[in-house]
């Protein structure tokens, strides 16, 4: 993959730079980034297309052949002209609770497609929860109880589903959903407690907002995704974020609030 002298970078992330390139949305990876995970996250983004998702369509996998980026890993996507649903919001924070709905709206029409040959959830989070070694044996082997409680889900779970991850198009059209390297199939709930999980580190103002509208849109008890909060926060563990550690590991030991 050839970057132009024009491109723009959008955003910086703890493992990618991402950059508006022409009509391209290009991911470029750090040099830890296996090839394989880039591939997988395209992947993901052409199973969830055919199960009727509304997602940016990919357009290359390959390395970057020079400049600063050469030999890494890129991940070229269609181009969507809009703006994050977080900066809507930001900008309009008397209808933050209009916003709240539609998001979660979203997020069970997201939820509603099944997509079996997705990786599945309950193993991505077992696997994850497994190599955390700050979080006590026993807990995690409650943890892993719960999780094996999880039987056969294959409906879409983003894994990240977060508005700053919702493009709302600039020509009015339906929002896309970008940022599906976390996809798995699995059970609404579990999706529904990681972005809990997220909202209380990145929003947590509207945190509470966003339980109370899922609970209410999807008639769910909220006790349902809480209980569901531990596993996700110790998983969320593995991605080795220090700055989130002391704050994951509270939601960790909460692990018996719910049982």
């Amino acid at each position: 993959m050839i970057l132009s002298n024009t491109k723009v970078e959008l955003v910086t992330r703890h493992n990618k730079a991402v950059y508006r390139d022409g009509n391209r949305l290009v991911k470029v990876f750090n040099e830890r980034k296996p090839g394989s995970d880039v591939f997988n996250e395209a992947l993901n983004d052409e199973r969830v297309s055919e199960a009727g998702g509304r997602v940016p369509h990919v357009l290359e996998v390959s390395q970057v052949k020079d400049g600063e980026w050469e030999g890494s890993w890129a991940l070229a996507l269609e181009y969507i002209p809009g703006r994050a649903l977080d900066d809507i919001m930001a900008d309009d924070k008397q209808n933050v609770e209009k916003y709240v709905r539609q998001f979660v709206e979203l997020q069970l029409q997201v939820q509603s497609a099944d997509a079996p040959l997705l990786n599945r959830q309950k193993d991505k989070i077992r696997r994850m929860i497994n190599s955390v070694k700050s979080v006590d044996p026993s807990v995690r082997y409650d943890l892993q109880m719960r999780l094996d409680g999880i039987k056969g889900g294959t409906k879409v779970c983003h894994g990240d589903f977060v508005p700053s991850n919702i493009i709302m198009p600039e020509d009015g059209s339906e929002p896309y959903v970008i940022d599906w390297a976390h996809v798995t199939a699995g059970i609404p709930e579990v999706d529904a407690a990681q972005t809990y999980l997220l909202f209380k580190i990145d929003y947590p103002e509207i945190a509470d907002t966003y339980l109370s509208a899922y609970s209410k849109i999807s008639d769910t008890a909220k006790q349902v995704i809480m209980n569901w909060v531990p596993v996700v926060a110790a998983a969320e563990l593995a991605r080795g974020r220090q700055q989130r550690e002391k704050f994951l590991l509270a939601q960790v030991e909460a692990v018996f609030d719910y049982l």
